[in-house]
């Protein structure tokens, strides 16, 4: 099985979703997106395993949606190279298992993609 997780270790929720797939003992490559953000391709490709536009999974409260996003009409295109170039406003954690993907809030929710 080949589990990735999109993880921000100063996030709580991303760190319990971790330890909840370690408990289930899946060892999933660990992609600190902070650090090495996905390219746009990865992120559409994210996007479209989870089942969801690109405004379903930002962080409308952090300083770069507010002064990148909010306001603003833009195509799934420019919202996904935003993201990109900002991956502070990507929800956190998201975990990828195959087709498969799902946003850890609350940490169970990747259960059911295992």
């Amino acid at each position: 099985m080949s589990v990735v997780i999109y993880h921000n270790p100063r996030c709580s929720k991303s760190r319990q979703t971790l330890a909840l797939l370690q408990e289930q003992g899946v060892e999933p490559e660990i992609i600190e997106y902070l650090q090495t953000p996905p390219n746009e391709i990865e992120l559409d490709a994210v996007l479209t395993r989870l089942g969801i536009e690109p405004a379903d999974l930002l962080r409308k409260g952090e300083s770069e949606y507010k002064e990148h996003f909010a306001g603003k009409t833009l195509s799934r295109s420019e919202t996904i190279a935003l993201m990109v170039a900002y991956p502070k406003v990507i929800e956190r954690p998201i975990v990828v298992n195959g087709n498969r993907a799902a946003v850890g809030r609350p940490p169970e929710s990747v259960l059911d993609i295992l």
